[in-house]
């Protein structure tokens, strides 16, 4: 059973880390928690049952048009939304975020219903293997693995490439970088595209794990940002490693403990990081002097 429940719960945690690392990404840039990150991945999900369902897509067609879709949702939000606001704050940013969130879950309404659907996904939620005398369901063996080598992939992608050398450097001196020659309103809507991409596939996962309707990504929303402030906010590689270790933790809680405060763990882990380690277990603290 602990084994069992562990890996369903670096299964779940690892789509928390997804998630957790699009909210970081967005954070570094401009210091902004978006708040719409959840139902841009959910509305993406909704696409991807659309072409699914009523066009009758493969799913490998579905899945790439749903990512095209959501890349083009996040750089819309920057540039239709974000771009345009004057003389902006970080709170007045988060407002616009927060008000994005709620166009997006009332044209879920609106169009599909409240309905709870299952998401068709190629990978069975029944189907098991067997590892070592550990039964390991197919969706949550294929959602670590395929979760570890995008997280994995991302990391490569902003240590080593160009374009994300050019995002570290615009995240650290926007000025300096400007003077660099380096576009960064360009590299902002990228950063939302990619975001928002990172999110889409988080949510499909977890529509695949759970059910698909306008309000599923409200509670992994909030375990993915406690999952940043666990591991730190300003950090991927914590926020990884926070969302691998709230997954597992809460599934153990709720395994052993009691299901009905499965969910307080999350909030329990961003209360007791705020108080004691504001800026997570990898982040880093920074003072400013005035």
């Amino acid at each position: 059973m602990l084994g069992q429940l562990i890996v369903s719960g670096l299964a779940v945690g690892f789509c928390y880390a997804l998630l957790a690392l699009a909210m970081v990404i967005i954070y570094k840039t401009s210091e902004v928690l978006n708040f719409a990150q959840g139902e841009m991945a959910m509305i993406s999900c909704f696409i991807a049952f659309l072409l699914l369902e009523s066009y009758h897509l493969s799913f490998p067609v579905a899945l790439l048009l749903t990512l095209l879709f959501a890349a083009g949702l996040g750089a819309f939000l920057e540039f239709a939304f974000l771009r345009p606001a004057k003389d902006p704050t970080v709170i007045g940013l988060i407002i616009i975020t927060l008000g994005f969130e709620m166009i997006l879950m009332g044209l879920a309404g609106w169009k599909w219903g409240p309905d709870q659907r299952s998401m068709p996904f190629p990978i069975s939620g029944f189907e098991t293997y067997n590892v070592s005398g550990l039964v390991i369901s197919k969706i949550n063996f294929w959602t670590i693995i395929i979760c570890l080598i995008l997280i994995s992939l991302l990391f490569l992608f902003f240590q080593y490439s160009k374009l994300g050398t050019a995002m570290r450097a615009t995240q650290q001196n926007k000025l300096v970088a400007r003077l660099m020659g380096i576009r960064t309103k360009r590299i902002f809507s990228f950063t939302w595209a990619l975001s928002s991409f990172i999110g889409a596939v988080a949510g499909m996962f977890i529509a695949a794990l759970t059910v698909l309707d306008p309000p599923m990504m409200m509670d992994p929303l909030m375990k993915a940002f406690a999952s940043a402030v666990l591991g730190g906010m300003t950090s991927l590689p914590g926020a990884a490693v926070g969302g691998a270790i709230l997954g597992v933790t809460e599934n153990l809680f709720g395994g052993y403990v009691s299901l009905a405060f499965k969910s307080v763990v999350a909030f329990a882990i961003i209360v007791l990081m705020l108080c004691f380690r504001p800026s997570g277990l990898l982040g880093k603290h920074f003072v400013k002097k005035v």
